[in-house]
């Protein structure tokens, strides 16, 4: 199997099940060494270390909050002191709460915690590696099509956090492309043991607004960012990557 990778050190943000998952094995499967984050779960994180480690790669976990923007240049520090560098950063971390703006019960806190993980969680990681992402790095911003169409309502918040860091990345592509380094977005959309699923009608509506009718698997998001991460993408920067079944056709 080809390894385009090879030599590389990927960073992956929320690593622990899912997308994250997915991507820190492919990204090993295909030569590089893989940091992650996770939060709670140290089962699952260990798991998919020792899964990579059995298949001859190298995988490290790292407890980190995104929420908490001060323990990005930590984070960075810490994944460089393992493996010596960082060529990769895939943003994957987030976490979902839903709820109109007018409800009166609305959970506040959590929202707020939404935003911080989403967006200032992001650009504060983006911050930090962007000091230590080496010539030709790449940055991959993982989205969603709520991004640019939000379908249902209860999403605003959670919408104004994707279409945010999506922005930010384009910028990012701006800044850092005299570095060579690039920076892009994959929009996901519904997966197969993703984040907590809406409610079942609401489901069913977004399931039916897809082209392809159908909800993806985290591998099949996971080779769009590997795709990004790859010398194939060379050329590619400032660009957004729909991944999500065709939600926005």
């Amino acid at each position: 199997m080809s390894k385009p990778l090879t030599g590389k050190v990927a960073l992956v943000t929320g690593g622990s099940r899912g997308l994250g998952a997915a991507t820190v094995r492919l990204l090993a499967e295909q030569g590089a060494d893989v940091a992650f984050t996770y939060v709670s779960s140290e089962k699952q994180a260990q798991a998919v270390v020792d899964e990579v480690h059995g298949k001859g790669a190298k995988a490290v976990a790292f407890r980190s909050d995104q929420a908490d923007t001060s323990r990005a240049p930590a984070l960075i520090d810490d994944v460089v002191a393992h493996f010596g560098g960082l060529d990769v950063l895939v943003n994957n971390a987030a976490i979902s709460v839903a709820g109109t703006v007018d409800d009166p019960d609305a959970d506040t806190a959590a929202l707020d915690r939404m935003h911080a993980t989403n967006y200032l969680g992001v650009i504060a990681v983006i911050r930090a590696a962007s000091r230590v992402l080496r010539e030709g790095g790449r940055i991959i911003t993982v989205s969603s099509g709520l991004g640019s169409r939000v379908g249902a309502p209860g999403l605003a918040d959670y919408a104004a956090t994707k279409s945010g860091i999506e922005r930010y990345t384009m910028g990012v592509a701006r800044d850092l492309g005299p570095r060579n380094i690039t920076a892009n977005v994959v929009e996901a959309g519904l997966m197969e043991g993703g984040m907590q699923p809406p409610d079942p009608e609401t489901l069913k509506a977004l399931v039916g607004s897809l082209s392809l009718r159908r909800m993806g698997h985290p591998d099949e998001i996971a080779a769009a960012i590997a795709f990004l991460a790859s010398p194939a993408a060379s050329y590619v920067t400032g660009a957004v990557l729909d991944a999500h079944g065709g939600y926005n056709a």
